[in-house]
C-alpha cells in the first residue's frame, strides 16, 4: 500500500525539489525556461506556503502558492514526478492548494503557457476556468501566450 503526504516543503527538501525539476524541465519542459538559480525560483518572495508531496517518504510533487493584489493567491511551481504522472498527484496538490486557499479568504488563480504539452488540458479537466490571456515573448516558437485560470469554486 502506497501512502501518500502533502507537507509542508522544509529546507531539507530543496536539494530533492531541484533534482526533480530537472527532470520535469527534461521531460515535459516546464519551466519553459530554466531558471539560472533553480533554489531560489523554488522560493519566490511572497509565499504563502510552499507544500511538497511524497509517496511512502519520497519526493514526488512540489507546489507554492504566492501572494496576488489584495484578496488573491497564485499556484506557482507546480510540478510532478514525470514518471508518475496521471496518478492523481497533481489534482491532489491542486485540492490542497484550493483548500488553502478557501480557509485564507483568497480567490485562487493560476498562470500556465499555452503549449501542446497537456496542462491547459488538466487544469480545464479538474474544474479551472479561464479567466484571460496574455501575450508573451519568452515562451519560444510554441508558446505565445499565458493564460490566466480561477480555481473551481467551493460548495
Amino acid at each position: 500500500m502506497t501512502s501518500t503526504l502533502i507537507r509542508a516543503r522544509t529546507a531539507a527538501d530543496l536539494d530533492d525539489c531541484v533534482r526533480l525539476l530537472a527532470e520535469v524541465h527534461k521531460m515535459a519542459g516546464y519551466p519553459v525556461n530554466w531558471p539560472a538559480d533553480p533554489a531560489g525560483w523554488l522560493s519566490p518572495e511572497g509565499a504563502l506556503g510552499c507544500w511538497v508531496l511524497t509517496l511512502d517518504s519520497e519526493l514526488a510533487g512540489h507546489l507554492i502558492i504566492t501572494a496576488e493584489p489584495p484578496g488573491e493567491a497564485l499556484v506557482e511551481r507546480l510540478f510532478v514526478d514525470p514518471r508518475r504522472t496521471r496518478a492523481g498527484l497533481g489534482r491532489r496538490l491542486l485540492e490542497h492548494a484550493i483548500d488553502f486557499a478557501a480557509e485564507q479568504g483568497l480567490r485562487l488563480m493560476l498562470d500556465v503557457v499555452d503549449k501542446p504539452d497537456g496542462a491547459v488540458d488538466f487544469y480545464r479537466r479538474t474544474g479551472w476556468r479561464e479567466a484571460g490571456r496574455i501575450p508573451i515573448d519568452w515562451g519560444g516558437a510554441e508558446a505565445s501566450e499565458m493564460l490566466r485560470f480561477e480555481a473551481p469554486a467551493r460548495a
